[in-house]
């Protein structure tokens, strides 16, 4: 697979799930959930389904045998091939080694956080907070129970990670409305000047000679 055909992650979970052993598309489903990797592909039924036919396309997968289990309908066990641990190998090791700029929506947002007045960034990012802060109990709740099923730390560390990211935005999520409500923030003047005349002249950028 080329490196262009490496854009869905659920391809790359698909690939490892099946290196552990053969299964059917929805034992890969219950794997992922299981191991609270949905957190990070995103995974539907229908987009799963389609996942497995390209891979089998590309001969990174094969279809195995079939099996039937009482009224159930049959269900097709995939088996990785040897091309297949080839690309999940190079597509892993590539993810792993090699930091990428994914432009995070939010990072593009503070980009242009001047566009909003003050009094209204603050309200969102407190809206925010809230959020994050609601996200971080949902995944502690979800970890709690993955101990109780005794699922290793090792399947969890993307969970962890993801925790880790949320807490740091958290943080500077709660400092950033601090500055800018204390009217710290370098450059709160003009940002304020600029909405309290909106309508009128265009106030020039503070760094703009």
């Amino acid at each position: 697979m080329s490196p262009r055909n490496r854009s869905n992650p659920l391809a790359l979970a698909v690939l490892i799930c099946l290196h552990e052993r053969p299964m059917h598309p929805y034992e890969v489903a219950t794997t992922l959930r299981q191991r609270q990797m949905h957190e990070s592909v995103r995974l539907n039924y229908g987009s799963l389904y389609a996942v497995v036919e390209s891979l089998e396309r590309r001969s990174l997968i094969i279809a195995e045998r079939t099996e039937r289990s009482g009224r159930l309908p049959e269900r097709t066990i995939y088996a990785i091939t040897d091309a297949g641990r080839i690309e999940m190998h190079d597509w892993l090791t590539g993810l792993v080694s090699t930091p990428v700029n994914d432009y995070p929506e939010f990072g593009a947002a503070l980009c242009f956080l001047p566009a909003l007045a003050p009094v209204d960034v603050v309200d969102l990012l407190k809206e925010r907070g809230q959020r994050l802060e609601f996200q971080l109990a949902t995944m502690a709740s979800a970890r709690d129970l993955c101990e109780k099923q005794g699922i290793p730390r090792l399947f969890l560390i993307e969970v962890e990670f993801h925790r880790e990211l949320l807490e740091v935005e958290l943080g500077y999520v709660q400092r950033l409305i601090r500055e800018v409500e204390a009217g710290t923030i370098e450059g709160y003047d003009w940002w304020r000047e600029t909405h309290d005349h909106a309508g009128e002249q265009v106030v020039t950028l503070p760094f703009v000679q």
